[in-house]
C-alpha cells in the first residue's frame, strides 16, 4: 500500500495492473501494490508514458475537462492561453485542460513556405527560429526568391517571413542603386608604339535582376572585359599625342561602346569617363624637359620685350 496526494492544480491518471482506469481529481489516495498512478500540472499539454493520448480521452470525465486540437503534417498551430500567445505546436494531437484556462488554437498551413500575413509580426519575437527564417530587403534592394533552385519571383523592400517546411529557400539580393565601377588601367599599346596605362571609372544600374543572374556569368567582370576592349580599341588606333588632346574623345568612345551593350549586361550606363592616363617613366622625363623647355622660352621671350620697352623709353 501507498499514499499519493494529487493537488489543486494538478490531476493524475489511476492504471491498475497496466491497464488505464479513471483520472484522480485533487485529493488523497491510498493505492494497492497493483496501482500506479502518472500526475500531470493542469498548465501544460497532457503526455503520459503508460498511455496514449487516444486512451484517457476516451474517459467523458477527462474528455469534459480539457481541449483538444490535431495538428496535421504540413500545419503548425498558434496556441493561445487565456488570450496571449504561448507556444507554437507541430503536428501531433495535443490535449490540455480547461478547468482554470481557457485554451484557443490558431492552424496554420505551412505548405507554402512564403507567409501570408495572418500573423502579427510582433509574435514572431516570441516563435523560435527554429519554424520560421526571416529576410529583409531594404529599400533600395530587389530579392530574387527561389524554391529548391527555381525562381518563383521578384521580392520588393519590406520584411518577409518563410516557414522552415523542408523547401530549400534562398534569397538572393541585388543592388538596384547606382553603382560606381573602376577599371584599373592595362598596358596598352598606342599606334606610335608607346606602352600607357588608362585609368577608366563608370557608373550603372542593373536594370533586371533576374536575368543578370541566370543568363550572365559575373556581370560585373564582363563590363569590365567590355570597357578594357574598347579603350584597347580606341587607344591602338591613336598616337599618344591625339589620346593626351583627346581625353574626352576617348570617354565619349568607350561609354557609347558600352551603352551598346546594356541589353545584353542588363545594366543602365550613365556615366564613363577616364580618371587618368598612366605614362612610361622615360617619356614622363622627356615631356618634363620639353614642358621645362617651352617654359624657358616663354621666358625668354617675355625678357626681350620687357628689354625692348625699356629700350624705347
Amino acid at each position: 500500500m501507498k499514499k499519493i496526494i494529487v493537488n489543486e492544480n494538478q490531476r493524475g491518471f489511476l492504471f491498475k495492473n497496466g491497464r488505464y482506469i479513471k483520472m484522480l481529481t485533487p485529493g488523497k489516495y491510498i493505492l494497492t501494490s497493483s496501482m500506479e498512478t502518472e500526475i500531470v500540472n493542469m498548465d501544460t499539454s497532457i503526455t503520459l508514458r503508460k498511455c496514449s493520448l487516444d486512451t484517457i480521452l476516451a474517459d467523458k470525465q477527462v474528455a469534459q475537462c480539457v481541449d483538444t486540437i490535431e495538428v496535421s503534417d504540413r500545419q503548425i498551430a498558434l496556441h493561445y492561453v487565456n488570450g496571449v500567445f504561448n507556444s507554437v505546436l507541430k503536428s501531433g494531437k495535443y490535449a490540455y485542460f480547461k478547468v482554470f484556462d481557457k485554451h484557443e488554437f490558431t492552424p496554420v498551413d505551412i505548405e507554402d513556405p512564403l507567409m501570408n500575413g495572418i500573423i502579427p509580426e510582433h509574435i514572431f519575437s516570441r516563435i523560435s527560429n527554429i519554424y520560421f527564417m526571416r529576410v529583409e530587403i531594404k529599400e533600395y534592394e530587389k530579392g530574387r526568391l527561389y524554391y529548391n533552385n527555381k525562381f518563383i519571383k521578384i521580392l520588393d523592400a519590406g520584411t518577409y517571413y518563410f516557414w522552415k517546411n523542408g523547401t530549400k529557400i534562398d534569397v538572393g539580393v541585388v543592388d538596384t542603386r547606382l553603382t560606381q565601377l573602376n577599371i584599373a588601367g592595362q598596358e596598352i599599346l598606342t599606334h606610335d608604339k608607346v606602352a600607357i596605362r588608362v585609368n577608366f571609372v563608370l557608373n550603372y544600374r542593373v536594370t533586371d535582376c533576374v536575368k543578370i543572374l541566370t543568363e550572365i556569368d559575373d556581370f560585373t567582370e564582363q563590363l569590365h572585359v567590355a570597357a578594357q576592349l574598347a579603350l584597347r580599341e580606341f587607344v591602338c588606333n591613336h598616337k599618344l599625342d591625339e589620346i593626351l588632346e583627346m581625353r574626352d574623345e576617348l570617354s565619349s568612345y568607350v561609354f557609347k561602346s558600352l551603352k551598346s551593350r546594356e541589353k545584353d549586361l542588363f545594366v543602365e550606363i550613365t556615366q564613363a569617363g577616364v580618371k587618368d592616363i598612366i605614362l612610361p617613366g622615360e617619356v614622363r622625363a622627356i615631356m618634363n624637359t620639353v614642358l621645362i623647355a617651352e617654359k624657358r622660352a616663354q621666358a625668354s621671350v617675355i625678357t626681350r620685350r620687357e628689354e625692348v620697352a625699356s629700350t624705347r623709353s
